[in-house]
This record gives C-alpha cells, sequence and structure tokens, in this order.
C-alpha cells in the first residue's frame, strides 16, 4: 500500500534536489503511524514531489551511533540541555556512501551538521577510524567535536527506509522514515518499531505549507524523536529515561494502534 502511493507522486532527481537550499531552515517532527501515513500522501499527492534515484522512492539507509563509555551525549539529551551533539556513521545503502557525521545543536535549538566521506565500507572498522588519534578524521573530531573522539564507543545502530518529497514551490523538503529498527550494541537488545512513521518538515523559514493544513486535518502533532535517544532508551533499560517516559509511552501507543487488527 505505502509504495504504491508513492508511485503516484511525480519524480524529483536527487541533482533537482541538491539545487534546493533552505537558508533559513527550520525543522520540525512529527511521529504517526503507517496507515495515517498512507492517507497524508493521498491528499498530498498534488502539492509534492518525490526523490527517486536509480529508480528507487524507498531508499534503505544504516546509522552507526557513538557515544562516550558513559553515555555523555545521551545523557546530555535526557537533562534537558540545549548545547549537544552526536556522532554518527550514516550509510546511504543503495549507493554505498558513507558519512561520518558530527551534529551540534545549540542554544537557539538551530542544528548544525559537519560530515565527512568515509571510504571504508566495512563497518567492523569504523571504531578505529572514529578513535585514531591522527589523520583526516581526528582532525575533522577535533575541530568538531566536544569530547575526545579517541574514547568513543559504538552505542547503537538503527536501520530505516526513507521517503524524500519536495513541495512544488520548493520552500520546503519532508523527510519520512519508516520500518525502523535498533540494534543495542552494551545490552545486545534488538528492538523493532513497527508501524511507527517518523515525519520531519524542513523548511525555508516561515514560508507558506501545504503540508501543515493536511497534518491538522489528520490530527498529526509535533512529536519530538531522537533516534539516538529513543533508541538507546528503548533498548536499554539501565539508563536513566526520566525525560524520555511519557514520550515512549504515547511510541507505544502509536504502534499498537498501527498494528491492532481491523473489523471489515
Amino acid at each position: 500500500m505505502l509504495e504504491q502511493n508513492i508511485q503516484q507522486f511525480q519524480p524529483i532527481t536527487l541533482q533537482e534536489m541538491s539545487a534546493i537550499k533552505l537558508m533559513n531552515r527550520t525543522d520540525t517532527k512529527f511521529v504517526t503511524s503507517v496507515p495515517v501515513l498512507c492517507r497524508l500522501l493521498e491528499l498530498a499527492r498534488g502539492e509534492y514531489r518525490v526523490q527517486e534515484t536509480d529508480g528507487l522512492r524507498l531508499a534503505p539507509y544504516h546509522t552507526l551511533y557513538f557515544d562516550t563509555p558513559d553515555c555523555a551525549m545521551y545523557i546530555a539529551h535526557q537533562n534537558g540541555h540545549l548545547n549537544r551533539q552526536k556522532i554518527r556513521v550514516r550509510s546511504y545503502v543503495a549507493s554505498g556512501l558513507h558519512f561520518l557525521e558530527v551534529k551540534t545543536k545549540d542554544n537557539h535549538k538551530r542544528t548544525h551538521k559537519k560530515r565527512v566521506t568515509l571510504t571504508v565500507d566495512d563497518q567492523q572498522q569504523w571504531p578505529a577510524l572514529v578513535q585514531d588519534s591522527k589523520g583526516d578524521i581526528h582532525d575533522f573530531l577535533t575541530q568538531r567535536l566536544r569530547y575526545d573522539h579517541t574514547t568513543l564507543v559504538p552505542t547503537i545502530e538503527n536501520e530505516f527506509k526513507r521517503i524524500t518529497l519536495v513541495n512544488k514551490a520548493r520552500t520546503e523538503r519532508l523527510t519520512i522514515d519508516t520500518d525502523l529498527r535498533f540494534i543495542n550494541h552494551t545490552t545486545q537488545q534488538h528492538r523493532a518499531m513497527t508501524g511507527l512513521v517518523i515525519i520531519e518538515l524542513k523548511r525555508d523559514g516561515l514560508q507558506p505549507s501545504p503540508i501543515l493544513e493536511l497534518l491538522r486535518q489528520l490530527r498529526i502533532k509535533p512529536h519530538g524523536f531522537s533516534k539516538y535517544c529513543m533508541g538507546m532508551a528503548f533498548t536499554n533499560q539501565g539508563l536513566k529515561q526520566n525525560r524520555f517516559k511519557e514520550r515512549m509511552r504515547s511510541i507505544e501507543r502509536i504502534m499498537q494502534h498501527a498494528t491492532a487488527p481491523t473489523n471489515i
């Protein structure tokens, strides 16, 4: 059903997408279920185009996160610190591209992302690259990261599939993530977020947004969702989770509704 829906959209190429510069970007996240997403896509079809790369519209992603041994980056988010960082390797599975990324959120809630290309495909070698005390990766991390990168360890990985939409006025992008799964490197716990959908609206300042009215119609409200923090909280019960508990309960309810049998 989902793949049938996205086939109804006019395509836009990756090259065309790269020309869309959101210079005064604001980001808003929403969380919903696959059945509601299918309805949203039906309503949005006339206003948006879907990114297509080599005929692929539902693109697979893989991410490996790093943190300090005591999970200082996770704890900073859990404790509500506005000025915080995350470090990850993001892999675009279909194209075989891998990027080491440092994401920094400032006191104004703006997110700044810096990244460098990794030429090593073997995931087993990525921790050694991150911990290396010399070379280009060392220089990149020393300049961008507030933590001692030589002490960082892999904490959790995820995989998901992403749909990317752009409105026809080219003032916003919409990323839609489904089939999200986590594997925690510390606890070895696996968690499939069955039926869950994470939507992120990235728009140019306060430009009019066709999708916002549709989201309101479907009662899809803004809902914070950090893949790193939610993944860690759902797969490691030994971590402090007070700040996330209500959000986690909300996510559990959405997944239950998404997978509940329907009466015909």
